[in-house]
């Protein structure tokens, strides 16, 4: 498993021990600012359970770890659109080069199932209507971009060399481990200080807001029992929420005043609506557990219950990255 340090990949291995006792797991990380050791500290010295230090770029280690298991989930990538605005290479580095080495290993070692966790946001803005999976992939971000390639060099491989191929596209996560950085948790960590919770231009850009523990359950189903004949699932909850109604729903839940809310200035390139037919994977048995008001008020009291997880990201180098990206909103 592939950046199961991180925050979707480290839930999907609380799963997997869970329901999956009898798996063996081997995780591989480069512990980036987004991977944490802590989110698997309960998995130190589990018998099945092994973590590697490493970089899905070095093609070397991949391959002799590749030559111990016989499927690879691939969790590992540059996520944040807004960090992408900033530092676009180093996405096209992890999302496309380090797929393609993944690639190329469980080809070499004819590998069960190569399973690529991708994201809605390679379909573009979707101005109406909902994303099906054979639609055309119209990233405009250098994250979308990124998984976008990702997608197309792992696809490369299933029409070439007969890559067992399984791609998920899951929408806006949200959850515990979840590094604070992106909004829910942004929007949860700044109320807790009664700092401002920024949204970009008016707030009115919408999302499908799925909890990483019913996305987790999703890639499992689709990883054990999806045909192979049908190679891309979307995972979503079908409904659609804007950022003013998260925010607001964050502070009811805090007892905080809506004043806390800031309209900062628009994103490059914002897409404002992403919306996903989810039929697919209803098809197959799925469907979410956890609402949007449930899982934001089970979200807050994780991280009211663990400043010791996220006080210490929330230092230093978060906090150039959040004055660059968070600025006045010029009216």
């Amino acid at each position: 498993m592939a950046g199961g340090a991180g925050f979707i990949g480290s839930n999907f291995v609380r799963l997997l021990r869970h329901t999956r006792p009898e798996v063996e797991i081997t995780v591989l990380d480069k512990l980036t600012y987004a991977g944490n050791l802590a989110n698997l500290a309960e998995f130190d010295g589990a018998p099945g359970y092994r973590f590697v230090h490493g970089d899905i770029c070095d093609a070397t280690l991949v391959d002799s770890l590749a030559a111990k298991v016989d499927a690879i989930v691939n969790f590992a990538a540059e996520t944040h659109v807004d960090r992408s605005l900033m530092e676009p290479l180093a996405f096209i580095d992890t999302d496309m080069k380090g797929t393609a080495v993944l690639c190329e290993s469980a080809r070499k070692h004819s590998h069960k199932v190569f399973l690529l966790v991708s994201t809605d946001e390679v379909y573009g803005e979707v101005k109406e209507g909902r994303s099906r999976e054979e639609d055309a992939l119209k990233p405009r971000s250098p994250y979308s971009a990124s998984k976008a390639g990702g997608e197309h060099i792992a696809r490369a491989y299933a029409e070439s060399f007969g890559l067992p191929l399984l791609v998920t596209r899951g929408s806006n996560t949200f959850g515990q481990y979840q590094y604070p950085e992106k909004l829910v948790p942004v929007l949860i960590t700044n109320a807790i200080d009664d700092l401002p919770l920024p949204l970009y231009n008016d707030g009115s850009a919408v999302r499908d807001y799925v909890h990483v523990e019913d996305h987790c359950r999703a890639i499992d189903l689709v990883l054990y029992e999806a045909p192979l004949s049908e190679p891309v699932y979307n995972i979503g909850t079908g409904v659609e929420t804007d950022g003013n109604h998260v925010a607001a729903a964050v502070l009811e839940i805090m007892r905080k005043p809506k004043s806390l809310i800031e309209y900062v200035a628009d994103r490059p390139g914002h897409d404002y609506r992403y919306a996903l037919d989810v039929g697919r994977i209803t098809g197959l048995g799925w469907e979410p557990r956890i609402a949007l008001a449930e899982g934001l008020e089970r979200t807050v009291r994780w991280y009211v219950d663990h400043q010791d997880w996220w006080r210490p990201l929330k230092s230093g180098e978060y906090w150039e990255y959040y004055k660059r990206n968070y600025r006045p909103l010029v009216t």
